[in-house]
């Protein structure tokens, strides 16, 4: 049962292992899909930048006027338009409005979209959305950027933003709104298409194979070491030879029924059995024929005891010995004598054991409510060996009781 607890603890732990492990890389993948987005976010806002930067210090550049790039209103500042000729004419482009063109150029496009935003617009389309203007607070409180997932219909898009900060070539149009050099007067938001692409079936799949091949190796392996538990446990309470219980067995067993005996005031009586003139039979027929003969006899006491709570053992060399609980000196007696007639009847031949010539038992019993003040089970083995040792003194192949030998009772 340990063992089975251990594997089912093992098994338990494999599978917290196995979906802490599944949650885990599924964190870290979401991870890196918002490390992805914010890099990528980072990498357009500093293309702006740099964009920006070169029309800053060029002064702004001039570009033909069109339908869809007319003058910036705006746009206060000497030589807005220069005529060139009839036919063309010449608008300066600063860094806002050419940041507007661009954003219509990525929405056409990529979907990609640029806004350009204040607390203090001058252009008012240039207002923050809640989102910008919550942003935008944030900034002047000194976070350098911000990005969050967005979702509309089935689009998942990704919002980067952050803040512009006022630099000298910046002051010729904003100077006048009362920033100056280092101010965050702004930012520019990028919103982009982002699929989240995280492959959660295969993940888990493959999660599932490795967690169900990781049980089935610890759950083998459990039943192979619960096997060889199972024997080796037999081994050491079971006799290889007789393949009945063995002394440790027996001196388990009988500590635990006197215990109980002890404590129900119940009788326990046991039998202490030897095969007559062993030595005998083992120099005539080999002690290969006595290993057999020894199987035979042990498993013929197995087999007299009728009750399932009677116990037999091998206690050493061709001894044996029997455990009856809750019997009397009477019945304990009647089991020994069913023993002794069952083993003859056997008919073993052994021309050495006289009369009979055939495997006989000599045994003792020995029950506790023949005996006065009787505290240890060891007492009890002994009473049994003294009557088994009358009973061979007495011509063998017989029971005899230890409320009959003298001093016992």
């Amino acid at each position: 049962m340990k063992i089975k607890r251990i594997t089912l603890l093992l098994s338990f732990m494999w599978t917290m292992i196995i979906v802490i492990s599944f949650f885990w890389n599924y964190r870290q993948l979401i991870q890196e899909q918002e490390r992805i987005a914010l890099e990528t976010g980072r990498s357009f806002f500093n293309q702006m930048i740099i964009t920006r930067l070169w029309n800053a210090r060029h002064g702004g550049v001039y570009v033909p006027v069109t339908e869809k790039t007319l003058p910036n209103p705006y746009l206060d500042v000497a030589m807005r338009e220069i005529d060139v000729n009839d036919n063309l004419t010449l608008t300066k482009v600063n860094p806002a409005f050419m940041t507007r063109q661009i954003s219509e150029i990525g929405i056409e496009e990529k979907d990609i979209q640029f806004h350009m935003t204040s607390l203090k617009p001058i252009r008012p389309q240039n207002k923050a959305t809640k989102r910008e203007e919550v942003f935008l607070k944030d900034f002047e409180k000194g976070v350098k950027e911000a990005g969050i997932f967005t979702k509309q219909g089935s689009i998942t898009s990704f919002f980067y933003m952050a803040p512009l900060k006022t630099k000298k070539s910046c002051l010729t149009c904003h100077a006048k709104q009362g920033y100056k050099v280092g101010d965050v007067r702004g930012g520019i938001s990028v919103t982009l298409p982002f699929a989240m692409e995280i492959p959660v079936l295969s993940l888990l799949l493959a999660y599932l194979v490795i967690g169900g091949a990781g049980l089935c190796v610890i759950i083998i392996l459990g039943v192979k070491l619960n096997r060889a538990y199972e024997i080796i446990k037999r081994q050491s309470l079971f006799d290889t030879l007789t393949e009945i219980p063995n002394r440790r067995s027996f001196s388990e067993t009988i500590a635990r029924e006197f215990s109980r005996s002890q404590r129900n005031q119940n009788p326990l009586s046991i039998i202490m059995c030897d095969i007559d003139n062993f030595k005998a039979y083992n120099d005539t027929y080999g002690h290969s024929n006595g290993d057999i003969c020894l199987n035979k006899v042990a498993q013929g006491i197995k087999n007299s005891l009728k009750r399932p709570g009677d116990f037999c053992a091998r206690y050493g060399g061709e001894e044996f010995i029997v455990i009856l609980p809750d019997t009397v000196s009477d019945g304990a007696i009647h089991v020994a004598e069913r023993i002794r007639l069952h083993i003859e009847e056997m008919g073993i031949t052994h021309e050495k054991s006289l009369p009979a010539r055939v495997v006989t038992l000599s045994l003792g019993v020995a029950t506790s409510e023949d005996t006065i003040g009787l505290v240890f089970h060891e007492k009890l083995i002994q009473y049994a060996d003294t009557a088994l040792y009358k009973a061979k003194d007495q011509g063998r192949n017989q029971v005899q009781s230890s409320s009959e030998v003298a001093g016992f009772s």
